[in-house]
């Protein structure tokens, strides 16, 4: 039987109908970008200092005095988590006593924010932070919250294949285009940071999954040649337009729940496409619907102004196709021989290791020295010139070498943050793991099996003929003469 791409050379690579689903698909990334990162701005924490009463009986001397200070980038700023007994400087005061002259504040005794937190608004209104005071004895909720969302994101990566495979890419595309935007917009509506944080879980799920089933869908739809592009130009480049959207939102919007509900408008206006993005013809005929996956090539065929065949598929290929079905694949299939497994373990390797150092560096943007949305939009610009410089490279270049390069190179700049002054010192340790880690996957990244001109396996059986670190040299030749699968495409 002939392979997809086979059957339907007839309407080209990049007809309107390639084009409106490449630029559709690429759109709907695009909340993606900001839901992705939006943490950095909901849980920034601004700078803040004890509150001391307004109803505390204090000179203006003692009330200018009521927090201790402390060493900070070598200069004395106020504590943050600390201020000066209250009982003790207003008995003070009361005396007439003047602080430093006649009281030495070094041994007065201290205590906590016992009645709360004034933080600045210089930068942010309000975030979650200061809606529910999550610092000083709290402050780990803060770093939690964003792990947790990657907590989600990692759940929405397991399942969101497996539900796409299920009940097809277009359903569960739309599905989670709706919980990413629904609970994002039910979080403006959290009481509590419990409340805010479970549902933040929930749309790390439907951001993810939403990303790969549009990376799914696209590559499935289109022809070969413009899949490099619309894994670079297209979905990522869309997406890096969404992180540049966010500190622009931002920056106009200072309050958390106001920038939530603007983030959550884009997701809205990406209903139309429902009546606009097809099914996968490819997982269509996995299903054994012929009848629909023909009905959408003979559309394409027609807003391509191309002549389509009378018959698409042969009947003697769909009686082939009748045939038993093959053994169920689930998520465990790829672990069930040795070569497979350790392809897997090393993409899995490779991804989750580029995720830490892409994450943390793009969430750690705004608190680098400068303006907080000035960096974040730079570090979010610079990704469409490293989208393009990745397609120009693919075009001619073995993948492997292309994935070990650039990582050595990050993963060295990275390492040598250590040479920085020491006034720089503890900062280093997060960027010496983080090179260490990219390089590490770097070298891993060596023993994958190469794709570059090669024909790709639509198959676990397929794959079980790919070698890892180098390929056999009949391999492009063996996979095409190989029995053509009887499921056309999957999800892998």
């Amino acid at each position: 039987m002939r392979d997809y791409d086979e059957v339907t050379a007839f309407l080209g690579e990049w007809g309107p109908f390639q084009r409106l689903i490449f630029f559709l698909l690429s759109a709907s990334i695009i909340p993606n970008g900001f839901n992705g990162m939006s943490v950095v701005f909901l849980a920034a924490t601004p700078e803040h200092r004890c509150r001391v009463p307004d109803t505390a009986n204090l000179s203006s001397a003692w009330r200018n005095h009521s927090i201790p200070l402390r060493l900070q980038d070598g200069r004395e700023v106020p504590h943050s988590c600390r201020r000066y007994r209250l009982a003790a400087i207003a008995n003070f005061s009361a005396l007439g006593l003047e602080p430093g002259r006649d009281v030495d504040l070094e041994q007065l005794e201290q205590e906590s924010c016992l009645d709360g937190w004034e933080f600045s608004q210089d930068i942010y209104l309000s975030t979650i932070v200061t809606e529910w005071s999550l610092v000083c004895e709290d402050d780990w909720k803060t770093p939690l919250t964003s792990s947790l969302f990657f907590l989600g994101v990692l759940f929405g990566s397991f399942v969101s294949g497996q539900l796409s495979d299920r009940f097809g890419r277009k359903n569960i595309l739309f599905a989670t285009m709706a919980v990413q935007t629904g609970f994002s917009f039910l979080q403006i509506f959290s009481i509590n940071w419990e409340m805010f944080t479970v549902l933040f879980v929930i749309v790390g799920m439907g951001q993810i999954s939403n990303y790969v089933v549009a990376f799914i869908l696209g590559t499935e739809i289109l022809g070969k040649s413009v899949r490099i592009i619309f894994s670079t130009l297209g979905v990522c480049t869309f997406f890096a337009v969404g992180y540049m959207l966010l500190p622009l939102f931002a920056y106009f919007i200072r309050d958390w729940r106001m920038l939530l509900l603007a983030l959550t408008v884009p997701g809205v206006l990406c209903i139309p496409l429902w009546w606009f993005i097809p099914e996968s013809p490819r997982w269509l005929i996995s299903q054994r619907r012929f009848i629909e996956a023909e009905n959408i090539i003979q559309k394409a065929a027609k807003m391509n102004n191309k002549a389509a065949p009378v018959v698409i598929f042969d009947p003697m290929e769909l009686q082939e196709l009748k045939l038993p079905s093959q053994q169920k694949i689930l998520i465990l299939s790829l672990f069930r021989t040795r070569n497979i497994a350790t392809i897997t373990i090393m993409s899995l390797m490779l991804w989750m290791l580029t995720s830490v150092g892409y994450f943390a560096l793009s969430l750690n943007a705004p608190n680098l020295h400068g303006d907080a949305y000035l960096n974040c939009f730079l570090s979010a610009l610079i990704e469409v010139p490293a989208y393009i410089t990745a397609w120009l490279l693919l075009q001619t270049l073995p993948r492997r070498y292309i994935i070990a390069g650039v990582l050595f190179l990050g993963g060295g700049v990275l390492l040598l943050i250590q040479l920085v002054p020491e006034g720089a010192y503890n900062r280093v340790l997060p960027y010496i793991l983080m090179g260490s880690l990219t390089v590490l996957i770097g070298i891993i990244t060596l023993f994958l099996p190469e794709s570059f001109g090669v024909t790709l396996p639509e198959t676990l059986e397929q794959m079980q003929k790919v070698k890892g670190f180098r390929l056999r040299k009949n391999t492009r030749d063996s996979t095409e003469k190989e029995e053509n699968p009887k499921v056309l495409i999957t999800s892998f």
